[in-house]
């Protein structure tokens, strides 16, 4: 029997449309930057994993995981490196983004080479990628600085409780500045400088240093490393800067989905489940979601 011609176009189209929808979705997300993200032995770990497999379920398709290494040294290129990265056709969607105007929407440069990652080429064999513009979800995790001292020290809930104690200030990073800021420099008598590749713990464990303000996340990192540690956390304090994920304007349906299951995910406590599971202590985004500025001043203020 002759099949119709009517029918044979959406019977040719049949395997394209199935190998369409299993197209697996693929997130970027850095390569060590836990407890949200860390890849070791080719598996990639973190709370941003446990976001993106129920993602993957929202949209029905298979999970691919990219891990990528940014610059370190130089966090003002992480927009552009992302939007490389999506930008290359090497993921749909990534995730951990911090929600700043100044790095959403059109790009400020229009090309710009991807970061390591694997299977890429070596840095001076790479292309400059056109870069696209970026959108943001809804944000899924706030973030927020704590002071750290030894077991017995008073605990401080504010940088005006360290006056008279070593606070290690460390250059380059908002934690030192604000340290450094303080008060007008109430802080500076006893304040000592670390740089970057330091390691603030050891200075911590030592007496170098009484106190050091970090980012929750980070002291959580340190416990995970070290389980039995005796070092104390005060109250945190919001930063004002959440966490997102980001496509291309061309993909924005894919955020659609990330807000759905973030949203279901926190009115039912599973993403502060996800949170512990992965050590992280999870805080509440702040509003607004984008963050336009960042005040100083309102971080200095007790």
């Amino acid at each position: 029997m002759n099949t119709p011609r009517a029918l044979m176009a959406p019977l040719l189209l049949a395997p394209v449309l199935a190998f369409a929808q299993a197209a697996p979705l693929t997130v970027c997300m850095a390569e060590d930057n836990p407890p949200f993200s860390m890849a070791r032995k080719g598996q990639v770990t973190g709370f941003d994993v446990k976001l993106a497999e129920a993602v993957a379920r929202e949209l029905g398709r298979e999970l691919k995981l990219m891990p990528f290494e940014p610059e370190v040294e130089k966090e003002a290129m992480l927009t552009h490196e992302v939007n490389a990265m999506l930008s290359a056709g090497l993921c749909d969607l990534a995730s951990g983004f911090p929600l700043l105007a100044s790095d959403l929407g059109p790009p400020t440069r229009e090309r710009f080479k991807t970061p390591d990652y694997p299977g890429a080429k070596p840095p001076r064999e790479r292309p400059f990628v056109p870069l696209g513009t970026l959108v943001p979800s809804q944000p899924y995790q706030g973030t927020a600085l704590v002071i750290v001292q030894r077991a017995g020290a008073p605990v401080a809930a504010s940088l005006g409780d360290l006056k008279g104690r070593k606070v290690a200030a460390v250059a380059g990073t908002l934690e030192g500045t604000l340290v450094a800021m303080y008060g007008g420099g109430a802080l500076a008598k006893d304040m000592v400088s670390l740089g970057q590749r330091e390691d603030v713990w050891a200075a911590l464990d030592s007496g170098r240093v009484d106190a050091l303000m970090v980012p929750s996340a980070a002291f959580d990192t340190y416990r995970a490393r070290k389980p039995g540690t005796t070092l104390q956390a005060g109250p945190a304090r919001p930063l004002g800067i959440n966490l997102g994920w980001v496509a291309l304007s061309s993909k924005a349906d894919l955020l659609e989905a990330v807000n759905r299951v973030v949203a279901r995910a926190s009115a039912s406590g599973e993403l502060q489940v996800w949170a512990r599971e992965a050590g992280l202590s999870w805080q509440a985004p702040s509003v607004p979601a984008v963050t336009g500025t960042l005040s100083l001043a309102g971080l200095l203020r007790d």
